[in-house]
């Protein structure tokens, strides 16, 4: 079996264990999506969508959120942790929204990334999750599954995402992200991964030995 053969296999499997893996967060718009996806930095999004709902109401555009009085802001989102640098990215980012976008999500990786407060990782899920593009979104789930999985050795989030493109079916880069996000949370815990019962331990290097 070839490497993307595998990873075609991995994917299948996850796909039959978890399918209804999809984004977690939520929301009604790009902004929105990726307003959660800043609140979620070392944050589950559990917490985030008990948030939103008041946030989103108060703060219902992108010049709403880069016009907001910044501790009001900051109270609104307090318990998600690091509010005050959360509170300055979603500002930026919606006042760079405004200004340079006509409040329109851009569409592409670079104009993304150029975002204040938005990396490769915020951006991919803007892509896949809202304009249906193909992306791997490496979070701390997706690196550390597919190092466990053997599908790469890296430990930089960009050379994980350029191992994962070079094997993962074409159309299914952004299921994938969501589908190790699943793993990681029912069976394949950080702390006490359940290999016993894995769905994909044959395929998996770490399970074949565990």
């Amino acid at each position: 079996m070839t490497e993307k053969e595998r990873a075609a296999a991995i994917v299948a499997a996850l796909e039959q264990h978890y399918p209804d893996a999809l984004c977690t967060l939520d929301y009604r718009s790009a902004h929105e999506l990726l307003v959660g996806a800043i609140l979620a930095a070392q944050c589950t999004d559990y917490r985030v969508n008990l948030i939103t709902p008041a946030l989103f109401e108060r703060y219902p555009t992108p010049q709403a959120f880069a016009e907001s009085d910044r501790s009001e802001l900051e109270d609104l989102i307090r318990s998600c942790g690091l509010f005050r640098n959360k509170a300055k990215a979603i500002q930026a980012s919606c006042a760079a929204l405004v200004r340079d976008h006509d409040s329109q999500m851009p569409d592409s990786l670079e104009a993304l990334t150029r975002l204040p407060g938005v990396g490769r990782k915020i951006a991919n899920l803007v892509l896949g999750d809202w304009f249906g593009r193909q992306a791997v979104v490496v979070d701390t789930h997706c690196a550390r599954i597919s190092r466990l999985l053997g599908l790469t050795e890296q430990t930089d989030p960009a050379a994980i995402e350029r191992d994962l493109v070079a094997v993962l079916p074409p159309d299914k880069q952004t299921a994938y992200g969501h589908l190790v996000v699943a793993h990681g949370r029912e069976i394949c815990i950080a702390r006490r991964p359940g290999c016993q019962s894995c769905p994909i331990k044959p395929l998996c290097h770490h399970g074949r030995t565990a």
